[in-house]
This record gives structure tokens, sequence and C-alpha cells, in this order.
């Protein structure tokens, strides 16, 4: 046996159906997303479960609400797993951040590790927190399956920081849509990617919603 990380991103929202930036901003669940979050809990309340942890946001809590109350299992709250402060770009779609802090945007886009969003925090600060829950979990569980629910950008952040690339490339490397499950196992010779933003779990009408 060996510790199974799920790295499950929150249900909709209404930023993320406009695929505006929501990262401080404390929003809630559409009811598509809670229909996401009552999809995972149908399909993986079955599964074994060690522990729950996820980030301190009401969308991450209530998508972790509807496995938790099957499995009869609380969430480990960490602020570690917040998602990334934008700054001043906070509820803005990229379209109105080009135009309005176009410089900041370009180096952000360029290299997010070392260049902020305008007010907001470096992808080497996510990595830093949320490295801290991931070895705390590896500290607490040797094996099993721990579920984590955290946040788009943050869920990136995490599997660059677990599969050696470079963290600055978050923004390109992974898809990571609403809903989205992706699967890291340790191993012997280190994290081995199992799944990477499956939604399986979710029907045809949720997996074709627009938005991020």
């Amino acid at each position: 046996m060996s510790l199974t990380l799920y790295l499950l991103r929150h249900g909709q929202t209404e930023s993320s159906r406009m695929n505006a930036y929501c990262g401080a901003i404390d929003s809630e669940l559409t009811s598509d997303g809670i229909e996401m979050a009552n999809a995972f809990a149908a399909a993986y309340s079955s599964t074994h479960w060690k522990a729950v942890f996820s980030s301190p946001m009401r969308r991450t809590i209530a998508t972790a609400k509807p496995l938790c109350t099957a499995i009869g299992m609380q969430p480990e709250l960490r602020d570690g797993l917040k998602e990334i402060n934008y700054g001043q770009w906070e509820g803005k779609t990229p379209e109105i951040i080009s135009r309005e802090y176009h410089d900041d945007y370009i180096r952000w886009s360029a290299d997010p590790a070392w260049y902020a969003p305008t007010g907001g925090e470096l992808a080497v600060t996510i990595a830093s927190r949320a490295m801290q829950v991931i070895e705390e979990i590896k500290h607490l569980y040797d094996d099993g399956n721990v579920l984590v629910v955290a946040h788009k950008a943050t869920i990136r952040i995490i599997l660059c920081s677990l599969l050696g690339i470079d963290v600055g490339r978050f923004r390109y490397r992974w898809g990571c849509p609403v809903g989205s499950l992706s699967i890291v196992q340790f191993t012997d010779h280190g994290p081995m990617l199992q799944a990477l933003a499956d939604r399986t779990h979710l029907d045809d009408r949720l997996r074709n919603l627009p938005g991020t």
C-alpha cells in the first residue's frame, strides 16, 4: 500500500462561469456547482478515505460537504490550500486585466512564479504554503487515500511541485476545469501521476458547461 492523493477542484462558481479571476473572493457554488459536488460524492463515497483536507473557502467546503456527509467525516481545513490571491485583479476577466494592468499582466503571464498579479501573490508563495499541507499529509498517512479539495491555480502548482516541473509553468502544463480530479500516488520512486483533470464522475451536461 502507498499514499494516494486525490486533488479535487471545487465546483462551478459565478466567477468560473464568467472566466473571471477569483482567489480571495469567498464565492459560493452555483446550483450546477452543487450538482458537481453531489456527483463526486456519488461516485467516490465507496472509496475508503483516510482523511479529507480542504481550503477554508466556502466553495471548497461546499464541494467537500456531500462526500463528508456520506462517509461521516469532517474536513480538515488548511489555509495553505487557499487559491492564489489575485489582488487588484479579483473579479475581473483576463480581457479587462490585459487592458487595465497590461504590463503587469504580460509579466505575470510570462513567469507567474516570480511576478505576481497586481497586489497579489507569487506562485512560489502558493507552492510553499500548499506543499506544507502536502508534507503534513505525508507525515500523517503512510498509505491509503486522502482527498484534497482546493482551487485551480493551487492544484496546478501542487502538481508542478510534486512532479518536478517549473512552478512558473503551472498555467501552461495542466488543465484543471471545475469539478475535475487529479490523482497522484506516492511510490518507491516518487510521486506518480495516475489521473489528470478527470471528470468522468460528471454527466455530459456538467462537463460541457461554459467557463473554466
